[in-house]
């Protein structure tokens, strides 16, 4: 009797282990710009979940990025529409209008999603899609929202950081800063990082709301910094990226890269590279100790989208309308992928989002593809049928053309 129970047994777990083994494991959320609350842009789950190939149309461009929790993707268009999207087959899950326009990127912790837009930040329940608080701004918030020890940190256009209770929204940190502040913060060691308008990056004891340090650049900052090897990495306009001392606001190296730097870095300290891009249209990998450039990718566009890592490829979108996936180690170009066939070719300045094999990448033709970069595989172009049939009408034309000479 216990032999063949024993036996009935392993049957099960067997059983078990091959359904388990045919289930599509869904990676890491991807809760935030750059992957997580450092913006490291790093995925290192082993996850082998795939979705399927699709598009999704949101009818008007997309300059924020997708961010990832669950089954769902989260992204807003520039004109206020929040979308929750099925990750595997690309259906609508939810819509919200912000009823104000948006370029921020939402991110998202215990089931709450936090983004800005031109005239407040909202925190959504992202199972009822209903807002759960509200906060008003003269100005509009372009700036990605940080999560540290239950308060929300976020830039602002009127030059304040600001810093809500995640669950009630009352402010809790509110400093007034100089220009702009489109620059996404960052939180280590309870001081706040964050670059401005008027070219500086700023450090923020969050406990006395005090400047611990301020560095200025030649330029204005775009650039969210990421942190690592104890400094703080950031891009300015004037060309260059910053390697700053995270404890004093010393500089420890810079590089110019040439034009500007709006791309923020991505850090992979596992390899000792930084990866940014720049306006001169390059994916440049440098060694995050000195600076030293391992290698740079020229794409011919501006570099605006910032790196994103799976394993050895990395990942990133470019004004010549395409993904680009890179070996990581050498620069080379694994596979790239234009939705614009050429002719319709719209920048791709949006940030992608890795789960598992998938990659997800929104471009400002206002379209949100899923791509399969294990097998380096994309969805038919939208926009193929409009070139098949702009080259059929020349192909006409000329033909009529060339009958016209002849006679």
């Amino acid at each position: 009797m216990y032999r063949r129970f024993n036996m009935y047994k392993k049957i099960v777990i067997a059983i078990m282990m091959v359904l388990l083994c045919l289930t599509p494991i869904a990676g890491a959320d991807w809760i935030s710009f750059g992957h997580d609350y450092t913006h490291r842009g790093y995925v290192s789950d082993e996850s082998d979940f795939v979705t399927n190939l699709w598009t999704f149309n949101f009818g008007s461009p997309i300059f924020s990025s997708p961010a990832i929790s669950g089954d769902y993707l989260y992204l807003a268009s520039s004109n206020g529409q929040l979308k929750s999207i099925d990750m595997v087959d690309g259906s609508e899950n939810w819509n919200v209008d912000l009823k104000s326009a948006t370029n921020a990127t939402p991110i998202v912790y215990n089931d709450t999603l936090y983004i800005g837009s031109e005239d407040s930040f909202r925190a959504i329940d992202i199972n009822s899609h209903k807002v759960i608080w509200e906060y008003s701004t003269s100005s509009p918030i372009s700036s990605t929202a940080y999560l540290y020890e239950n308060v929300v940190y976020v830039g602002c256009d009127d030059g304040h950081l600001y810093g809500f209770d995640n669950e009630t929204g009352d402010v809790k940190v509110d400093v007034d800063l100089d220009g702009k502040l489109q620059s996404s913060p960052m939180v280590i060691n309870d001081t706040a990082y964050i670059g401005s308008t008027n070219g500086k990056i700023y450090a923020v004891d969050i406990n006395s709301k005090d400047v611990d340090w301020e560095y200025t650049t030649g330029d204005s900052i775009y650039s969210s910094p990421s942190y690592g090897d104890e400094k703080i990495f950031i891009g300015s306009d004037d060309g260059s990226i910053y390697a700053i001392n995270e404890s004093d606001g010393k500089l420890d190296w810079k590089v110019d890269l040439n034009n500007k730097v709006r791309s923020s870095p991505t850090i992979d300290e596992y390899d000792n590279n930084i990866f940014i891009g720049s306006d001169e249209g390059n994916l440049t990998c440098l060694d995050i100790r000195d600076g030293t450039v391992k290698w740079s990718h020229s794409t011919s566009s501006p570099v605006r989208s910032t790196a994103a890592l799976k394993e050895n490829q990395v990942v990133f979108g470019s004004n010549d309308g395409s993904a680009h996936v890179l070996n990581k180690y050498s620069g080379i170009e694994d596979f790239s992928y234009n939705p614009g066939c050429m002719l319709f070719n719209s920048p791709v300045t949006s940030s992608p989002a890795i789960n598992g094999n998938s990659l997800f990448i929104s471009g400002n033709d206002g379209y949100l593809y899923s791509l399969n970069i294990e097998k380096n595989e994309a969805p038919a172009s939208v926009f193929l049928y409009y070139t098949l049939a702009i080259l059929a009408i020349l192909l006409v034309v000329i033909i009529f053309v060339v009958r016209k000479v002849r006679k």
